[in-house]
């Protein structure tokens, strides 16, 4: 005899007890996630700030979060959390709730920082699952290689190695940093 698992939905992932642990949702199936180290957040640090900073000194109408539960999928329900998410203000049309998650209201950007040893193949199906919720720029960062690669909505992938130029055109026109400095 078989017995179905239950899944869980966005809700069931709010009210649970806080155990110290980040999860995720994923189709109804909860994921605990480990804790990133501490290069991860030095490396999503830089970019947010610098990210941020532009958005800031060009008065641009966007949100910045971090690790921020973003709800794609229902029933089942798939709730992910990307290291850096912006979200334009023309994409949220209702008031923002003060506990919760609001399904569909999907950023235009989001960035992954991925420790040594993640599977480049999950980073990859990562930024697609992001790309078909709606996002429009994926950035992947590696650690190990120190390379940012960016998936955009049009189909698009690009390389930023260590001596390149960040630009997010499709979102930020005009934001450049160097990827150099994103690393060091």
């Amino acid at each position: 005899m078989t017995t179905a698992r239950k899944l869980l939905t966005a809700d069931d992932l709010l009210a649970m007890p806080d155990d110290g642990k980040k999860y995720e949702l994923v189709r109804g199936e909860l994921i605990e996630m480990p804790p990133p180290g501490y290069m991860h957040g030095v490396v999503i640090g830089r970019i947010g700030r610098r990210i941020g900073n532009f958005v800031e000194e060009h008065n641009l109408d966007f949100i910045e979060t971090f690790e921020v539960g973003i709800y794609t999928e229902q029933a089942p329900d798939t709730v992910r959390a990307p290291d850096y998410s912006l979200t334009s203000l023309a994409r949220i049309v209702a008031p923002i709730p003060q506990r919760g998650y609001v399904f569909g209201l999907i950023p235009d950007l989001v960035v992954e920082v991925l420790s040594p040893g993640y599977a480049t193949a999950a980073a990859e199906a990562r930024a697609q699952m992001w790309l078909s919720a709606g996002v429009r720029l994926a950035l992947i960062a590696y650690i190990a290689t120190q390379e940012i690669v960016a998936y955009s909505d049009g189909g698009t992938m690009r390389l930023f190695g260590i001596n390149d130029t960040l630009t997010c055109e499709s979102v930020l026109p005009g934001f450049a940093c160097q990827v150099s400095e994103i690393f060091a």
